[in-house]
């Protein structure tokens, strides 16, 4: 017999957001950026954005989910930058900044719509 259970539905999976965050997480990861503080750095950002993405879709305040949704926003242009910075100075690839741009940008917009 085949096990065609869904998996579970929690408030962040339905959010765009989370996904993108994830997806920009993933992204970066996949840098491999070289210098070892930058990709720690990068990698620590990224994670803390999906996590307070998550975290924002489970508050009950506006107020509550605002301020994790800022977190959010924060972190994810954090990790971003810390792939800017390691294309500057030789340390990653301009063409995987290229390909983390967009998913920045549009987790920013998400998130920026999320918060107001």
């Amino acid at each position: 017999m085949t096990d065609q259970r869904t998996p579970p539905q929690l408030p962040h999976h339905r959010l765009v957001a989370y996904q993108v965050a994830v997806e920009l997480l993933l992204a970066i990861k996949a840098a491999n950026i070289r210098d070892a503080k930058l990709r720690d750095e990068a990698l620590r950002a990224a994670k803390s954005a999906v996590l307070n993405v998550a975290e924002g879709a489970g508050r009950v305040s506006r107020a509550d989910k605002g301020r994790a949704f800022t977190i959010a926003r924060g972190e994810g242009l954090e990790a971003f930058a810390a792939l800017e910075t390691a294309a500057l100075v030789g340390d990653a690839e301009q063409a995987d900044v290229q390909r983390c741009l967009p998913l920045a940008q549009r987790l920013y917009a998400l998130l920026t719509g999320l918060i107001r």
